[in-house]
C-alpha cells in the first residue's frame, strides 16, 4: 500500500534582492516526503539545502528574500500563501526543526525544563502540573541521563550531545508530523553522532513522523535515510533511494561526495575532490603497506623532536559557597614522543583532554606538573625570551578560524603581523611577497591579501589560518579540530593541503580531533585518550585494525561506513 503524501515541492525557485540587485539561489527544485518517511536532502555549504527548508517553515531572511515561482504543499494545503499567523500555528505542532547549533537554539538564561515547557504552553491545554510532568516523561525519551537534573540545569551546564537532546526533546514535544533537521550532529563527537542518529530512528520508529533531515555527509546519512536528494549550486542534481544513490551514484558530484571522505579500507595518496570529479582528473594512488613500513623506518629512526612525560594538568572546580575547592585531573600522568616529520594523531571524545594536552605543549596552559622537552631542551620552565621563541617553533591550527583571525585586519596583514615580531623578513616588501607566495601555496590568489575575512568562505578562511601558521617557518604544528567543522568536501582539499605542505616543508604535526576515519587518513601513530589518560597508543593502521581496549573499538564502531 502506497503511503500518503506529506510534503510536495513543485518547481521551487528562492532568490536574494537588494535595492539594485536580484539573484536566484534555488532554481525550480521538486521532491517529494512520504508519510513515516526519512529524506536526507545532501550538499555542501551554500548548497542551498537550509535555504529549501527555511522555505517550508516560512522562515525565509524578511526583506532580503521571497519565493519566486513554484509550491508547498504540506498535507495537501499550499503553504506557500500562508500568512505568517496561520504558519505560528502550524510551526512546533505540525512541522517543526533542530538546528545545526544546539548552544544558539538554547535560551542561556533559562533552565531547560522551561523551555521545553514554553512549547507545550502555546501549543497544549495542558496544566502546569502535566506540562511539567510531560517536559520529564520527553528527557527520558531522548534518552537524557538524570531528566530532573537536566530539568533545572541551564544549558551551558551540560554537555553538547545532552544540549542537542534537549532541542529534539522541545522538537517532539507536540508530536510533530513532519521533523526537519539541520545538520544536527555535525560539531559532535563520532559516538555521540551515533547515539543521536538511533534516537532519531527510534523516534521516527515510534511516533511514524517524517524527517527531512540535512547533512554534507553522504555516509553519515546512509545509516539512517530512505531517500537521498544532492543539491548543487540550488539544484537537486540526483535523488532516489539510499541505497540506489549511495551504490550507484550518476552525477559526478555525488560520486565526489562519497568518494571525499576517508575510506576506512585504503590509504590515498590524495583524497578526491569536487574539482577532480567534475573535472574527470580522479587519482587513485594508494599507499601501501610495504610503502608505510619504509617510511616509518627512515622516520624512527631519527631522534625525537618532542618528548612529554608524564605530564598532568589538574583544574580546581568550586562546588558550594563554603566547600573546599575540588581537584579534577584533566590530563594524567601522558607520555609519548614526536619524532620529526611524524603526524601523531590524537584522538577522544569532547572532555577527553586532547586540547589541554595541546594547550600545555603549546605553553598556553602550563601543565600542574611533568617534563615537555622540544627539541632536548625542558619548555615548561621557559622565560619570556625563550618562550617567544618557541612560540615561533611550535604554532596552532585552530579549529575556528573566523574566531581567530582579526575582522579589522585585511588577511594579508593578519599573516604578516607575526611576521614582524619575530623578524621574518627585513622589510614589509619582502615579507608581502612571501605572504603572496604562502597564499598561492595554500590555493588563495594575490586578491586575498587585500581582501577581510568574512569575504571568505569557511574552507578558505581555514586556508588563511594555515597560511598565517606556515608564514612563522615553525618545525611543529598543532592542528586542533582544524578540519571538523568544514563540509567534507571542503575537508578533504583542506587534508591534501596539510599533507602537501607537510612534504613541501618538513612539518611535523600533532593532529587533534575526535573524529577517527580522519586521524587514522593523517597519522603515522595514533595517540587514543580517554578521560585524561591514554587509552590506547601505536600505529593508526594496527589500532583500526585489531583494537585492544573497547573504548577505541567503540570509537572505531561508531564511525559512518556508508552501505
Amino acid at each position: 500500500m502506497l503511503r500518503p503524501k506529506l510534503l510536495s515541492v513543485k518547481d521551487l525557485s528562492i532568490s536574494f534582492f537588494s535595492s539594485s540587485t536580484e539573484t536566484e539561489v534555488i532554481h525550480n527544485i521538486s521532491f517529494e516526503l512520504l508519510e513515516n518517511e526519512i529524506t536526507a536532502v545532501v550538499g555542501e555549504s551554500g548548497s542551498g539545502k537550509s535555504i529549501s527548508s527555511l522555505a517550508v517553515l516560512g522562515l525565509l531572511p524578511k526583506g532580503v528574500s521571497k519565493i519566486t515561482s513554484g509550491t508547498i504543499h504540506f498535507q495537501d494545503k499550499n503553504i506557500v500563501k500562508l500568512s505568517e499567523k496561520e504558519f505560528q500555528s502550524i510551526r512546533g505542532e505540525d512541522i517543526a526543526m533542530i538546528f545545526q547549533e544546539p548552544m544558539s537554539s538554547l535560551n542561556p538564561s533559562m533552565r531547560c525544563g522551561n523551555q521545553v515547557e514554553e512549547i507545550l504552553k502555546r501549543h497544549t491545554n495542558l496544566s502546569l502540573k502535566e506540562i511539567k510532568s510531560e517536559v520529564l516523561h520527553l528527557f527520558e525519551k531522548v534518552k537524557l541521563p538524570n531528566p530532573q537534573r537536566i530539568y533545572k540545569a541551564y544549558p551551558h551546564e551540560i554537555s553538547g550531545g545532552q544540549k542537542q537532546r534537549v532541542v529534539i526533546a522541545m522538537a517532539i514535544a507536540c508530536k510533530p508530523k513532519l521533523l526537519i533537521a539541520d545538520e544536527p550532529t555535525t560539531a559532535l563527537d563520532v559516538t555521540v553522532q551515533k547515539e543521536i542518529l538511533e534516537l532519531l530512528k527510534d523516534l521516527q520508529n515510534e511516533t511514524k513522523m517524517s524527517i527531512l533531515f540535512i547533512s554534507h555527509d553522504l555516509s553519515l546519512v546512509s545509516e539512517l535515510a530512505d531517500k537521498v536528494l544532492v543539491m548543487y549550486k540550488g539544484e537537486i542534481v540526483e535523488q532516489g533511494l539510499t541505497s540506489e544513490i549511495f551504490n550507484n551514484p550518476n552525477h559526478n558530484y555525488t560520486k565526489a561526495l562519497i568518494a571525499a571522505r576517508p575510506s576506512t579500507e585504503k590509504r590515498l595518496e590524495t583524497l578526491p575532490t569536487i574539482a577532480d570529479f567534475m573535472g574527470n582528473t580522479v587519482k587513485h594512488d594508494v599507499i601501501t603497506k610495504t610503502d608505510r613500513i619504509q617510511n616509518h623506518k627512515i622516520l624512527y629512526a631519527k631522534k625525537p623532536l618532542l618528548k612529554v612525560y608524564n605530564v598532568e594538568k589538574t583544574y580546581f572546580t568550586n562546588t558550594g559557597w563554603f566547600s573546599k575547592n575540588e581537584p579534577f585531573k584533566a590530563v594524567n600522568g601522558v607520555s609519548f614522543k614526536v619524532y620529526p616529520g611524524e603526524t601523531l594523531g590524537l584522538v577522544g571524545e569532547s572532555g577527553c583532554g586532547k586540547s589541554t594536552l595541546g594547550n600545555a605543549i603549546l605553553q598556553l596552559d602550563k601543565a600542574t606538573s611533568g617534563s615537555i622537552l622540544y627539541k632536548g631542551k625542558e619548555i615548561t620552565s621557559l622565560n619570556k625570551k625563550e618562550l617567544r621563541q618557541l612560540r615561533k617553533d611550535i604554532q596552532i591550527i585552530f579549529q575556528d578560524p573566523f574566531a581567530s583571525l582579526n575582522p579589522r585586519l585585511s588577511v594579508g596583514n593578519a599573516i604578516m603581523e607575526p611576521m614582524k615580531v619575530h623578524n621574518i623578513g627585513k622589510n614589509n616588501t619582502e615579507r608581502k611577497e612571501k605572504v603572496l607566495d604562502i597564499l598561492n601555496k595554500v590555493g588563495l590568489d594575490d586578491s586575498a591579501f587585500n581582501r577581510y575575512p568574512h569575504e571568505f568562505s569557511g574552507g578558505q578562511r581555514q586556508r588563511v589560518g594555515i597560511a598565517r601558521t606556515i608564514a612563522l617557518e615553525p618545525k611543529l604544528i598543532v592542528c586542533d579540530e582544524s578540519v571538523s567543522a568544514l563540509d567534507i568536501s571542503v575537508q578533504a582539499q583542506v587534508l591534501n593541503l596539510l599533507n602537501s605542505l607537510k612534504e613541501q616543508f618538513g612539518f611535523t604535526y600533532i593532529f587533534i580531533s575526535h573524529d577517527l576515519a580522519v586521524v587514522k587518513y593523517m597519522a603515522d601513530q595514533l595517540l587514543v585518550m580517554n578521560k585524561g589518560e591514554i587509552e590506547e597508543i601505536g600505529d593508526a593502521d594496527k589500532i583500526y585494525e585489531a583494537p585492544e581496549k573497547d573504548y577505541t573499538k567503540k570509537l572505531i564502531h561508531a564511525i559512518p561506513k556508508g552501505l
